[in-house]
């Protein structure tokens, strides 16, 4: 009788076990796969929308390095006068806020992941001019090789601007 007791209490364990994982495990890799953006990305004009006066905001070449809790992002760009040109972003990504220095002077940035973990929102605020903006960037992958960025900003005659810039992984 105690040999049944002992083989039904085991019996009842394992299945009580094998229940837990079922509903734990799920809960935590659902939508908690964050893309790794790292890489070099070459900037592709067909695929982007820049409308328009976007092209001053898009284009170029990008190369990011993505730690645990922070993004790097190297942008070239060749400007106006036909020299290339490099900056440098860093933005943490465990909900601090990011200071990066820009030709026109510092901008702070908060960088959130979205609930299903897919697409990192990065809200930018700059001052220039005495005028602050703030301008939002969604990254997302739509597979291994393709990183979109939809940027959305207020433009100089305040009206909202949106551009998507697609880059391919080289």
């Amino acid at each position: 009788m105690k040999k049944n007791n002992l083989k039904i209490s085991v019996l009842f364990r394992t299945l009580s076990l094998l229940i837990v994982f079922m509903l734990v495990i799920p809960a935590f890799s659902n939508g908690q796969v964050k893309p790794d953006f790292s890489g070099k990305w070459a900037f592709n004009t067909e695929k982007s929308t820049l409308g328009e006066g976007g092209a001053r905001f898009g284009g170029g070449d990008i190369v990011v390095k993505q730690e645990a809790n922070l993004l790097t992002v190297e942008r070239t760009r060749t400007n106006r006068d036909g020299e290339t040109t490099t900056t440098t972003s860093k933005y943490s990504l465990d909900g601090k806020e990011s200071v990066n220095s820009t030709g026109r002077g510092e901008s702070k940035s908060t960088a959130k992941w979205s609930a299903d973990g897919k697409t990192l929102t990065i809200t930018t605020t700059s001052s220039f001019n005495g005028n602050e903006r703030t301008s939002t960037e969604a990254w997302s992958m739509a597979d291994a090789k393709t990183l979109s960025i939809t940027s959305v900003r207020q433009g100089r005659d305040g009206q909202e601007m949106k551009t998507t810039r697609v880059y391919d992984k080289k």
